[in-house]
């Protein structure tokens, strides 16, 4: 597989064509950022981290019966996935009340949410990810009904798998955003999955080993995250 032209640039991963037209190379670089990149920072290791997580993470989903863009690590920072023509949302699940709920809905940091929430994201950095309904994402043509409802009941059975898989590590899975694209016309899980785009706690003790940790100065970013794989058993050599 030959890695050729740089696609794309996000904050903290990179996208380059191959010589397959339908398989992307996605690299994951040592950058962070938080609050729509008003804040930054270089952590040494986070890109192999994240991307040996990720792999990680997809790999327990397909187990499960879960298709994602997913298809191998290639290095360290870099692994192999198919082309997506990505849907332009974000799905939330929120199994504990946290950050932005708390603000809008006046709840307090660490209620339990039963069932748990789903909300839909625009993904926009111009407009500030605004939250949306389904109302608007037909209307404004961003997916179909039945893309829709693909993507609820594909993040519903997520939240099936990695809830008790993160429980088994003692950590709360308190929420998570995904993204979803179509490979040959199926919804199918895109992006990433990692500690940069979910909360966890640690089921005793509520210690933050997620993203918070960078945005609220709490410091060992990366060795958070490390130690949260590790519970889950995967290996970072």
């Amino acid at each position: 597989m030959e890695k050729r032209v740089e696609l794309y640039t996000g904050k903290a991963k990179s996208v380059f064509t191959t010589d397959d037209p339908d398989r992307y190379v996605m690299v994951f670089r040592n950058d962070t950022s938080a609050f729509d990149g008003k804040k930054k920072a270089q952590l040494d290791r986070k890109g192999m981290v994240n991307n040996k997580f990720n792999a990680f993470i997809m790999q327990q989903l397909a187990a499960a019966g879960i298709a994602s863009h997913f298809e191998k690590l290639l290095s360290d920072n870099e692994s192999l996935v198919k082309r997506l023509e990505m849907l332009p949302l974000e799905c939330v699940v929120r199994n504990v009340a946290a950050g932005s709920i708390c603000r809008r809905y006046g709840v307090q940091e660490g209620l339990e949410l039963n069932p748990p929430t789903f909300e839909f994201f625009l993904k926009s950095d111009a407009l500030g990810d605004p939250m949306v309904n389904e109302y608007h994402i037909r209307s404004f043509g961003w997916a179909s009904q039945a893309q829709i409802d693909r993507m609820k009941e594909l993040t519903f059975k997520i939240n099936d798998v990695l809830k008790p898989l993160f429980q088994r590590g003692n950590m709360l899975l308190v929420d998570y955003k995904l993204e979803f694209g179509l490979f040959q016309g199926e919804v199918l899980l895109g992006d990433e999955f990692t500690p940069d785009g979910c909360r966890l706690w640690d089921k005793d003790t509520r210690e933050k080993l997620d993203k918070d940790r960078f945005r609220q100065d709490l410091g060992n970013v990366v060795e958070s995250y490390e130690l949260v794989g590790k519970r889950l058993g995967v290996n970072f050599d």
